[in-house]
């Protein structure tokens, strides 16, 4: 069996497609993936470490302002499709998966016109443009919110949630090697705060002018800021001279940052909320105004509705947040309900499901 899996652009895409990967590779051992990216994307560097093959495509996305690099993306798709058409001959693939971002685009469609058969995989609350577009010729449509006949066509639909990492799952596990790995006090609370793969500036910048508060407060912090704000992060942790506090650009070993977290600040994005509601952690969502269709505010607002967690808005972070979060570490029962009632909303077989509609459509 041969299964390309295109998409990317950040971690809400490339791990769900790693997970479905991982899944495949445990129902078939002998299955054959390739994936295919847009160079100079982080999949480039993350897909190769989790021990997949990828290929990138000169795709770039088009920007929603006037600018000069949009006269250049016509010239890019054009040079991506031909290209995609020529993986597709090269690999022949029995089914091809689609996650999201540029390169599934001209990926699925050359699939769809050799007549190989492809799945969707949206993995939030609002379609994305790739996504509604591919869907006229997608056999199959995973999907992680109920609802989603408003963007593509129900007898399509599988509602099966967000494939997360198999070791998020079993975070609960490792409660004393994360308290280890990021030298913490277990008697002090610990926040998580994490703005995505590429970092949060609202969230960083709160963070960075506010860290004494949580000092004072005696909270223990894990900061994920993404590469582009670690150096200024490094150098508030180095001002305020706390153990405390631990910033890092990246965390690689997320099941046990989570087990520690007594409380999490985040970003909206898909794969952080379906995370959340594995592992069942008290939240608190701050979505990215600037997101395709204002998507994260849908994501967010999905578990605020059924009280599975708590919503600052992008807007309000610098004045609100720090006092939301030590208010919420503060109030045990607070935290009892959100962990209750967001642990409901988990989908644990979502990579399962998914991989098993992709075998399905190889037959």
């Amino acid at each position: 069996m041969k299964v390309i899996i295109s998409g990317g652009g950040t971690g809400g895409h490339i791990y769900p497609a790693i997970a479905i990967a991982n899944e495949l590779k445990v129902i078939d051992p002998s299955v054959d993936i390739l994936f295919v990216g847009a160079e100079g994307k982080m999949e480039m560097e993350k897909v190769p470490r989790a021990g997949y093959q990828i290929v990138g495509l000169p795709i770039v996305g088009i920007k929603r302002e006037l600018t000069l690099a949009n006269l250049a993306f016509p010239f890019k798709l054009g040079r991506s499709f031909a290209r995609a058409q020529q993986i597709v001959r090269d690999f022949q693939p029995d089914v091809a998966v689609g996650v999201g971002g540029y390169a599934s685009g001209p990926l699925l469609l050359s699939a769809s016109l050799k007549g190989v058969p492809t799945l969707i995989q949206e993995q939030n609350s609002y379609a994305g443009l790739t996504n509604k577009a591919l869907s006229r010729w997608a056999k199959r449509i995973c999907v992680a919110y109920p609802g989603m006949n408003a963007f593509f066509p129900e007898e399509k639909i599988k509602l099966t949630g967000n494939p997360v990492r198999s070791d998020i799952q079993f975070a609960d596990q490792q409660l004393e090697a994360g308290r280890t790995l990021f030298n913490l006090d277990p008697t002090r609370p610990t926040l998580l705060v994490i703005g995505g793969s590429q970092g949060a500036r609202t969230l960083n910048e709160t963070l960075e002018a506010n860290l004494t508060q949580f000092i004072e407060a005696g909270v223990q912090v894990i900061w994920q800021t993404g590469a582009a704000f670690i150096e200024r992060a490094r150098a508030a942790v180095a001002a305020v001279n706390s153990p405390l506090v631990k910033a890092f650009d990246f965390i690689y070993e997320m099941d046990k940052a989570y087990a520690v977290a007594n409380a999490v600040v985040s970003r909206a994005g898909a794969l952080s909320v379906s995370e959340l509601c594995l592992v069942g952690r008290p939240a608190i969502l701050v979505p990215l105004p600037t997101a395709a269709e204002d998507h994260q505010t849908k994501n967010a607002m999905s578990l605020v509705e059924r009280n599975a967690a708590l919503l600052v808005n992008d807007r309000n972070a610098r004045e609100e947040l720090v006092a939301a979060a030590l208010h919420l570490l503060n109030d045990t029962d607070l935290c009892k309900r959100l962990s209750t009632e967001i642990k409901k909303l988990g989908k644990p077989n979502a990579a399962r499901d998914i991989a098993e509609e992709v075998i399905h459509l190889t037959k």
